[in-house]
């Protein structure tokens, strides 16, 4: 968590260095919400609590008010939810001038219990299971986008056509080619330091005008926050400097998908890394192989989480470094899930199934609760998988469309045990309001194949 305290912003605010401060929730679809308060008004009284309309964790990525919903509808009224600032979260905002930040758990208005469907509160239920058997996990999600030199406004009113990236050309690990780019990687980078999130490397990655952003690995909660206010940070300062930034998935057919790599392990509350054994194969401990069984039982199950919208399909493509396969494989980046650190005391599986548009708490989730159930089920690993898995036959494949991820979540005894039945049946609708809206939209692919020979 942020090493920024409550009496630190007293001070900034009695000293006139901070005049504002962002109280946030985050959305079904991992966006920042919430209100800048008046910075006197908030360390006087808003830091208890506020308030906002309870349709902001059942609205779709246009805001709209969708049918369907249990929780929340125009039936209900749409009232409140109570927002109830961590201020373990709280943080300076060093590129938005006098600025602090600080994340809130979203509350039922009358019992002031958590919201069971809300981001935050699913992840710290699955956190909360995993300290109950004493054990934490530590993770860390890589962050690849896209950069644009038109502005967000720029890139609207050209219909977001003809846009022109930061390079000419594949950048992986390039190092003039960044040069080029660094008046905004190396605000992105200074700026994220600044707020309390300690960051690694910025890179180059595997197509023209593509970035990735690395930051430490934290306990799993910390992490989501740190991913939440990353994407918001990062957009936030490409547009101070006129330029944009996509997170989705895949934005252009001929170039590579973005991804969100979420590297996880276990350690015990005394900090004993659990998934380390010296005298396992790959010193991987038989409570490792029960976490990654547990994640490729169910690996079918959790796609969702990892994989949202129906964007999120058009990246699994083979031969792209986007994984096809639900299968694991020692150091291998052509599968889904990737043995990392084998032999020492960091040990680790990576997930290379998101995309960068998933949320990572609820990604964090569901890849959580997968483990949990290797664990408690003493789930056997298979053998890793050799070799290149685009090629691999009668392995398990990764869901190839939002429909197929869909049902296999809805019909998941797993997450409906770990989540709650009302949980699942409210991203279930989330998941089929993405579907339906697709499905009776027009795409220009459709027009230009068909227009004249329909």
């Amino acid at each position: 968590m942020s090493s920024y305290t409550f009496d630190d912003l007293n001070k900034d605010v009695a000293e006139g260095r901070i005049d504002t401060v962002l109280a946030c929730q985050v959305d079904m679809q991992g966006r920042l919400m919430g209100k800048r308060f008046q910075a006197e008004y908030f360390v006087e009284s808003a830091w208890k609590e506020t308030h906002s309309c309870n349709y902001l964790i059942a609205t779709d990525m246009e805001m709209e008010t969708v049918s369907g919903y249990k929780a929340t509808s125009w039936e209900k009224g749409y009232g409140d939810y109570t927002m109830k600032p961590d201020l373990a979260t709280l943080r300076r905002i060093p590129w938005l001038e006098g600025t602090a930040l600080v994340l809130c758990d979203m509350l039922d208005h009358h019992t002031h219990e958590e919201v069971a469907h809300s981001p935050r509160a699913i992840l710290k239920k699955q956190v909360k299971r995993l300290e109950d058997m004493g054990m934490k996990a530590y993770m860390a999600s890589e962050l690849e986008f896209f950069l644009f030199d038109q502005s967000y406004e720029a890139a609207h009113t050209a219909g977001y056509r003809n846009l022109k990236l930061v390079s000419a050309y594949n950048e992986d690990y390039h190092i003039f080619q960044t040069t080029k780019e660094e008046e905004v990687m190396r605000a992105i980078r200074t700026g994220l330091q600044g707020a309390g999130i300690p960051v690694e490397n910025s890179k180059g990655e595997a197509s023209a005008g593509q970035e990735e952003i690395n930051v430490r690995y934290a306990d799993a909660l910390a992490m989501a926050d740190r991913h939440a206010i990353i994407k918001n940070g990062c957009k936030e300062i490409a547009w101070s400097k006129g330029k944009a930034i996509t997170f989705l998935a895949k934005w252009n057919y001929n170039a590579a998908g973005s991804s969100s790599h979420i590297h996880q392990s276990l350690w015990s509350l005394e900090e004993k890394p659990l998934f380390f054994d010296h005298t396992g194969k790959y010193g991987m401990s038989p409570l490792m192989h029960n976490y990654v069984a547990g994640l490729l039982a169910h690996a079918s199950e959790i796609t969702y989480f990892l994989a949202p919208y129906i964007n999120s399909y058009k990246r699994f493509m083979a031969g792209t470094f986007a994984p096809t396969k639900a299968i694991w494989s020692k150091d291998n980046r052509t599968a889904g899930y990737r043995l990392c650190g084998e032999e020492t005391k960091g040990i680790r599986i990576e997930c290379r199934v998101g995309g960068s548009d998933l949320n990572p708490y609820l990604a964090f989730a569901a890849l959580l609760a997968a483990g949990i159930d290797g664990i408690e089920n003493k789930l056997e690993l298979e053998a890793p998988f050799v070799g290149d898995a685009y090629g691999g036959k009668d392995i398990r494949e990764i869901p190839r469309t939002l429909r197929a991820a869909t049902t296999a979540m809805t019909e998941s005894a797993m997450l409906r045990k770990a989540f709650g039945d009302d949980v699942i049946d409210h991203y279930t609708r989330a998941a089929e309001w993405e579907q339906e809206e697709y499905d009776r939209r027009i795409t220009d692919w459709e027009v230009a194949r068909g227009f004249e020979r329909a």
